[in-house]
């Protein structure tokens, strides 16, 4: 029985990506040469590779396809690792088994180059499962060297770049991304279960709205008017509402045209849901059961390592008002002190406030800059100035806050989520009073929609990127996300 070599060290000199290309290029010729198509049609598998593993059983017959990733070349034996998106398997090619003119055209067989192999399963002596190789076909040539796990793409940008070399090369980097698919499964199962509707609105609007932000522009030839990038689905799922869709949820992309950093992206993943007749207590009940399943689902546990420290995704989840923690941090007189005692308070705390700021935005600042961030294990910020959430309702013991929740975890905003406001007077006068020049003008389409009468509704928005990011332990948005937006290189 054959023993499974170990793979050579690689050597100190390293040819250049365009000498590699050339000999791949001589490579080619020479299997087209030998009578091999390099760009093959379909190839017939038993199953993909972990399938094959799972139903090993020596001797027994299997067709297998994938990217070689290594080989080891023996002279008259080859063992090359044979991988698919499920695993990887190793190939035994011997001069005796597949006959001279096959195995003599396999050492033109380059790394990256995929194949298809027919043959027999067995385990080596070093206990490693095995495919006997009797037959095999090129199936697409690979005319770049695919970088190596400890040499290729050193620059971070690169694999952002070239994701494709990324997901060749690491292993975790494919991982990551399994995770961010089985997310969002999950999600949709737990929703649908539960009798949410998926729905789509649209990615180009007339007016943007829904969230305070600055959107791309595009112009629409055919009816020669200027188009929006939505920054939100909001205003649209609410008139669904309005239409008698009772539960309905969207994930799908928002766009913002403003800054990059590790935790923003232009293009990014949010999930909407809106329930009619619910409230923001509704709405914390689906978080509560919505994380915990995921997170069962999906990892197998609620304690996830983020940084240094464990999250604890497990309900339920510390619910505080925000007047409180701000208290707790500023001390209990902070809403008593003048706007001027607070933005000086505020400053020697660290936090920078413009002098034309009132205690409001002195009082705001603070929390966004230096408080959130104190709240690492889940936590509902309730209870929040209604000024700046111009879509919810009010509080019923006090007409200046929201009813609503902020959702942080790891000291990042996560998910707020509402009682939705369906007064279309109260919703035209907040969006009359909300200020900041990147406000939205007032959709009257909209408040039409709700003068048609929406019934009272919950509703939450959650960031599917941010939160990939916290139950893999990534820091850099950048790495949750397939293609994230780059700076064009110089």
């Amino acid at each position: 029985m054959p023993e499974s070599p170990s793979p050579a060290p690689a050597s100190e000199a390293r040819p250049s990506p365009s000498e590699y290309r050339e000999q791949r290029l001589a490579n080619l010729a020479e299997l087209q040469a030998r009578g091999h198509a390099p760009f093959g049609a379909a190839f017939a598998r038993t199953g993909r590779v972990a399938d094959i593993r799972a139903a090993y059983a020596e001797n027994l017959p299997v067709k297998a396809a994938g990217r070689v990733m290594s080989v080891r070349d023996m002279g008259k034996t080859v063992f090359a690792d044979l991988r698919d998106g499920s695993g990887r398997i190793q190939l035994f090619v011997n001069k005796n088994h597949l006959g001279e003119d096959a195995f003599a055209a396999f050492k033109f067989v380059d790394l990256g180059d995929h194949v298809g192999v027919e043959g027999e399963m067995f385990t080596t002596r070093t206990g490693e499962i095995s495919i006997r190789v009797a037959t095999w076909t090129l199936l697409s040539k690979a005319l770049q060297q695919p970088p190596e796990k400890f040499h290729g793409l050193q620059d971070v940008e690169d694999r952002y770049r070239q994701r494709y070399f990324d997901l060749i090369a690491n292993p975790e980097s494919r991982a990551r991304f399994n995770t961010r698919i089985a997310v969002m499964r999950e999600i949709r199962a737990f929703l649908e279960s539960r009798d949410f509707q998926e729905v789509e609105t649209p990615m180009m609007q007339p007016q943007p709205g829904g969230a305070a932000a600055r959107p791309f522009t595009t112009h629409y030839n055919a009816l020669d008017c200027t188009m929006y990038m939505r920054i939100a689905p909001e205003l649209y799922l609410k008139r669904l509402l309005v239409g008698g869709f009772d539960k309905v949820f969207e994930m799908n992309r928002n766009f913002r045209n403003e800054g990059l950093d590790r935790t923003h992206n232009p293009e990014f993943t949010v999930l909407e849901i809106y329930e009619a007749y619910g409230d923001r207590l509704a709405m914390k009940a689906i978080l509560e059961g919505m994380i915990p399943h995921v997170c069962d689902k999906v990892l197998g546990t609620r304690q996830i390592t983020f940084g240094e420290n464990v999250l604890d995704f497990t309900p339920p989840y510390r619910e505080v008002a925000y007047h409180d923690l701000v208290r707790e941090h500023m001390g209990a007189d902070w809403f008593e002190r003048s706007a001027d005692d607070a933005r000086a308070a505020a400053e020697a705390a660290g936090v920078s406030c413009d002098p034309k700021w009132d205690h409001l935005l002195v009082t705001h600042e603070v929390y966004d800059k230096l408080i959130e961030k104190t709240l690492f294990q889940p936590t509902f910020v309730t209870r929040v100035p209604r000024q700046f959430i111009p879509l919810a309702k009010a509080c019923p013991d006090d007409p200046t806050l929201a009813d609503v929740f902020e959702f942080v975890v790891a000291g990042r905003e996560l998910c707020p989520g509402y009682t939705e406001q369906n007064d279309p007077i109260a919703q035209r006068e907040a969006f009359a009073h909300q200020a900041g020049d990147e406000v939205e003008k007032i959709d009257e389409d909209f408040i039409a929609a709700l003068e048609a009468g929406m019934p009272p509704a919950g509703g939450l928005g959650l960031g599917i990127d941010r939160f990939v990011m916290m139950l893999t332990g990534t820091e850099a948005i950048r790495d949750v996300i397939l293609f994230p937006q780059l700076k064009q290189k110089a």
